[in-house]
């Protein structure tokens, strides 16, 4: 299968009704955090089926259909990524990650991110250096700040912390309300885990935390913590 004969595909499935619900959805009108962004309409399931199809393309190949204008073909194409990274060698999972950190630009809305950055920048990560994410962390291009916050739920799964409070800590006073809320689902994620942890980290930032990224963090708290919190008054 051809990318060309790929994207014909996509089309077909494509759904225009759909497709206007999914561009409001994701904000892609003037000054939205996904502003000029494609859609044709397709279902993450039917793509997910798509990606289980399509799973021994060529990565050269995959990366074509990264470098679309088309939502869905960014979505498959990241999804193809996420399969082959599993079924890969060291090798292989080197140059995917390297090819993930070259082509951030077209990782640009939220779920793209989200689908994604765990599976193969954390999961490459994990017992490396954690310099590649404090940079993104720093970053103008928001979409990369969130990579670096995502990618740490491969670490808090696996019982490790460090990295996930530390992009946390970078993060506190950023601007964007989708970095708010990354955050503060990782803290919650944290606390999961360890409370203790997480009510550590919170003591000490939550009167200066943003009120979405605080939200995030205490939506499973006891509804008299999470008044505290709210108020102030922990």
């Amino acid at each position: 299968m051809t990318t060309r004969e790929i994207r014909t595909r996509l089309r077909r499935l494509g759904n225009k009704k759909r497709a206007k619900l999914s561009q409001r959805y994701f904000k892609t009108g003037p000054g939205e955090y996904g502003e000029g962004d494609i859609f044709l309409g397709i279902t993450a399931p039917v793509l997910r089926t798509l990606a289980k199809e399509y799973q021994d393309l060529a990565l050269a190949d995959i990366i074509d259909l990264l470098r679309s204008a088309i939502h869905e073909e960014r979505l498959l194409a990241l999804l193809l990524l996420v399969r082959t990274y599993a079924r890969a060698d060291v090798d292989i999972k080197r140059r995917i990650y390297e090819l993930y950190l070259q082509n951030t630009r077209y990782i640009n809305n939220w779920d793209l991110v989200d689908l994604s950055a765990m599976h193969i920048v954390g999961t490459f990560l994990m017992g490396k250096s954690k310099k590649p994410l404090h940079d993104f962390a720093t970053s103008n291009n928001m979409w990369e700040r969130r990579i670096a916050v995502m990618a740490t739920f491969y670490f808090i799964k696996g019982g490790e912390f460090a990295a996930s409070l530390t992009i946390a800590r970078k993060l506190l006073t950023d601007k964007e309300d989708l970095i708010h809320k990354a955050v503060g689902w990782m803290l919650r994620e944290i606390g999961k885990r360890n409370l203790r942890i997480e009510e550590q980290f919170l003591k000490k930032h939550y009167q200066k935390m943003p009120r979405t990224m605080l939200r995030y963090a205490i939506e499973k708290f006891p509804e008299a913590k999470r008044q505290r919190y709210l108020k102030g008054k922990m």
